[in-house]
């Protein structure tokens, strides 16, 4: 009998072939004429090129062409802005548009050779001579210079309600202090490539690091003038890309310029240290105030907010909202400016806006409780909010009351001394801290195509992507689910723009939006076969409805009488079918604007900190999550695990380090960027909480890729200054710090 899908723990249906190396990733696709690209790199941050000698490097015997402003060909579109999906208000980086420099390590040429070490050394021998302008990339330095855009990439502030500045000043108990983290790169395993086969006749095929192969595709034609016909891009597999995929980058323009160019195929792979010239989570700095009443009630927030975008394009983020979402509030005012500087456009990195904007809340919030003398848990719960002031609408679910009792009896926070410094170890200090935090749960319009064979074989198939959250999987127990069939005979196609039409793969909205899409289209299968055995006049299913039919173990039967059943492989080979197919298009529900959806988490953290070294461990982290319904409890937790081991990297030890001197990041690379290893985490829990939500979309998910990391780094943060008696409020937490 074909077990429930939905909620079972299921292994990635792809495991064994990442596991195994038959997984291709975007470099790892050939062809027989396939040619190398290696980018060269500005050496300045602003000014222009005044010559450029590639004379030594053409001379190499293999290099075929280099590519530069120069001599790049026409385009169609270079002379115009093309907006990508993703992109932010301004006028996008254009790869060798002109001799301008806007950033330092700006891809400035392209060398093209037979193999890759020849083109990396001819591009070791191109000599270039710059005429340098004064740039500037210090953000305190510019600060003063920051502004509201016109137009903002994220949510625009709210306008201020209640008087909060009065109720700020007649408040009981105040704080207003400044939390700032510096820019950060989003480090994915494999690195930004793009391999473009040349078909013939104008025609390519890419292989693309993308988190979403239609923005690549309709990137190609807008820029290079193709017809959809033309170019088929593919993204089977992503190895990690955490919003670093979802705008195409600078590798994929030169692959696809250089394949049409020289009409042959060209792979173009970015080194370590030219992952750290394209987007990362901006530089913010962040005042808040706060006041309370004497009993702790939340009576005035002020939240202002200055993060750094490029000169080109205005990015921002949802730093400011979540004071509206996560606590009830009468007297609020949020702002976000931006400082302008002379780097790369910043670029979504997991969860954007709420890892900085909640950081900042949380550990201010943590604060002000020690102010009125209230248990940090108990003083959240005493403002917890039943409706989204920023929208003025209740959330379409909220089970955070659940995950702070839930987790608190887990953590055992019932046995934490509220005195700072009041428990150790030997010479360690122990901190408790948590931390609440949310993140939308949204849905988009997608598409689906569904294919049945006579065999009894499944093929769901959906433009999107899987950057290792598990996307195959959970799609896969979906379909299964629908149609009653083993997991084993269904199979879920992604990664391909010639499949049916869904957004990027971002914003943890690929379950709720694709799966929605994988729901409905099963459902059309369905009612299709319905019709399949309601055309013969004697079949016991010619008066029913849809309602009245379930899918399971390989059959469709009657509700109310199991015995009157066929299997779907019989029913297709008595109307002489080789396969059914239905395609389908799912959109959010109207009544879905009534409400504001999220999904919510709570975070206990305990750190130990050595009292004479100012060194920190994490011991232990518990976290509940509120996320709707949990499609497949063993991907879950492997991304709630993901996002607690990035917030401990957060709070510990990410730091892309900028020398103003330059203009550049100088720990461009895995041994001077720091990221958590194993020996950084220890015991980890996660709690999911049931939560029931029918208008957040017809599955009833969330989506868990950002939430699991929000509410980390502010616990890590709050328990340290539990442990130590010392607030630290500049990400990341170092001994020096501490000490």
């Amino acid at each position: 009998m074909v077990t429930k899908q939905i909620g079972k723990p299921q292994n990635r249906v792809d495991g064994r072939d990442k596991v195994t190396g038959r997984a291709r990733y975007a470099a790892e696709f050939s062809a027989t004429d396939l040619a190398y690209g290696v980018v060269v790199s500005s050496a300045i941050a602003k000014g222009k090129i005044k010559e450029m000698d590639t004379s030594e490097a053409l001379r190499v015997e293999g290099v075929l062409d280099i590519f530069t402003s120069e001599n790049r060909p026409k385009l169609a579109s270079y002379d115009s802005s093309f907006q990508d999906e993703d992109a932010p208000p301004g006028s996008p980086f254009r790869p060798l548009f002109n001799r301008d420099i806007l950033f330092n390590m700006q891809p400035i040429a392209l060398v093209v050779a037979e193999t890759y070490e020849l083109a990396r050394y001819a591009a070791s021998l191109v000599k270039v001579e710059y005429e340098t302008e004064e740039h500037v990339t210090n953000f305190e330095a510019e600060r003063t210079n920051a502004y509201e855009p016109e137009e903002y990439k994220s949510t625009p502030p709210p306008d201020p309600w209640g008087k909060p500045e009065t109720a700020l000043k007649e408040a009981e108990h105040r704080i207003s202090e400044v939390y700032s983290h510096p820019s950060q790169h989003h480090n994915p395993m494999e690195m930004h490539a793009s391999t473009a086969i040349w078909e013939g006749d104008g025609r390519i095929t890419v292989y693309d690091k993308i988190q979403g192969v239609l923005n690549s595709q309709e990137y190609i034609m807008g820029v290079f003038g193709l017809a959809k016909e033309d170019v088929r891009v593919l993204s089977p597999f992503v190895g990690g890309a955490f919003g670093s995929g979802l705008r195409p980058q600078y590798q994929l323009f030169m692959a696809v310029m250089a394949t049409l160019e020289l009409k042959r195929s060209v792979r173009v792979v970015l080194t370590r240290p030219q992952m750290f010239s394209f987007g990362h989570r901006p530089k913010t700095v962040q005042q808040l105030s706060l006041g309370a009443s004497a009993d702790g009630t939340l009576e005035a927030v002020v939240h202002h907010a200055f993060a750094e975008t490029s000169r080109f394009e205005d990015y921002s983020e949802d730093v400011i909202i979540w004071p509206g979402v996560l606590y009830k509030c009468e007297n609020v005012k949020l702002s976000h400016k931006l400082v302008g500087l002379d780097v790369y456009t910043p670029l979504d990195m997991r969860a954007p806006g709420g890892t900085t904007g909640i950081f900042a809340l949380e550990c201010a919030i943590d604060e002000l409780s020690y102010k009125v003398g209230m248990d940090p848990v108990e003083f959240r719960l005493k403002n917890y909010s039943v409706k989204d002031q920023n929208v003025n609408k209740p959330f379409s679910s909220k089970e955070l009351q659940e995950c702070y009792r839930q987790g608190a009896e887990l953590f055992g926070w019932k046995n934490r001394n509220p005195q700072p410094r009041s428990m150790r170890e030997g010479h360690n200090l122990i901190g408790w801290g948590v931390a609440n935090g949310a993140w939308e749960a949204t849905q988009k319009p997608s598409g689906a195509k569904a294919v049945l064979t006579k065999e009894g074989k499944l093929t769901v198939s959906s433009a999107t992507a899987d950057i290792g959250t598990g996307t195959y999987t959970i799609m896969s127990q979906i379909a299964a689910e629908c149609m009653g069939l083993p997991i084993e005979n269904v199979e879920f196609k992604l990664g391909d723009s010639s499949l049916p039409q869904s957004p990027l793969e971002g914003g943890s909205w690929t379950a709720s939006t694709v799966g929605s899409a994988v729901k409905l289209v099963c459902e059309k299968l369905g009612e299709k076969l319905l019709e399949l055995a309601q055309e013969s006049d004697d079949s016991p299913f010619k008066e029913v409805s849809i309602e009245e039919v379930e899918f399971t173990d390989g059959q469709m039967r009657l509700k109310e009488d199991t015995s009157v059943a066929i299997p779907l492989t019989q029913l297709l080979k008595e109307n002489q079918k080789d396969s059914v197919q239905v395609e389908a298009e799912s959109k959010p529900a109207d009544e879905q604007e009534n409400y504001s959806p999220y999904s919510h988490s709570v975070v206990f953290v305990e750190v130990n900190v050595d009292e004479d070294l100012g060194t920190i461990k994490v011991t232990r982290v518990v976290s509940a999550v509120a996320g709707g319904r949990i499609l497949n409890p063993k991907t879950a937790w492997s991304q709630i695990l993901g996002g607690v081991v990035w917030g401990i990297g957060m709070a510990l030890e990410e730091y892309s380090v900028m020398d103003h001197q330059y203009g550049r990041f100088i720990n461009h690379d895995l041994a001077e960027y720091h990221v958590p290893v194993n020996a950084d985490v220890h015991d980890v829990e996660v709690i999911f909480v049931d939560e029931e939500d029918q208008i957040v979309n017809p599955l009833g998910v969330k989506g868990l890729g950002e939430i699991g990391i929000v509410s980390v780094a502010p616990a890590i943060a709050n328990a340290v200054y539990h442990a130590t008696g010392k607030r630290v409020r500049d990400l990341p937490i170092t001994l020096d710090k501490v000490m």
